[in-house]
């Protein structure tokens, strides 16, 4: 039996076009080695969070590649999340996590750029 509260679910992913489009036109964005994040917050009566996970084929031609960085970042994103949350602000953040660099970096990496992703974003709100 899997335990559906420490899941990504469904409206926890960024998937509408119009809201990917919105996100890359007004977002503003930074970066953390490895990683380059566009964020797009307005004010809402609770959090929210939604997250677009990217690796280009520009850096790494094969598929699985981009598919470990991708699971990499979305299971350090699953496992950091509440650092959103405990900052006791409210509001509707979308955000997109792209993978920037041409080496494959280990979990431990890019689990501490996401962290401090999370972090700035928490401050930011």
């Amino acid at each position: 039996m899997t335990n559906h509260d420490n899941s990504l679910s469904r409206d926890e992913r960024l998937r509408s076009f119009g809201a990917i489009r919105r996100l890359f036109k007004d977002g503003s964005g930074g970066f953390v080695y490895p990683l380059r994040y566009v964020l797009y917050a307005e004010p809402a009566a609770e959090l929210a969070a939604s997250v677009l996970f990217s690796t280009p084929k520009k850096f790494h031609k094969r598929a699985n590649r981009r598919n470990l960085l991708r699971r990499r970042m979305r299971e350090a994103y699953r496992l950091n999340r509440e650092l959103l949350t405990t900052s006791g602000k409210t509001g509707a953040v979308e955000m997109a996590l792209i993978y920037s660099t041409k080496e494959v970096h280990d979990y431990k990496t890019i689990e501490n750029a996401v962290k401090r992703i999370l972090q700035r974003v928490a401050q930011d709100l």
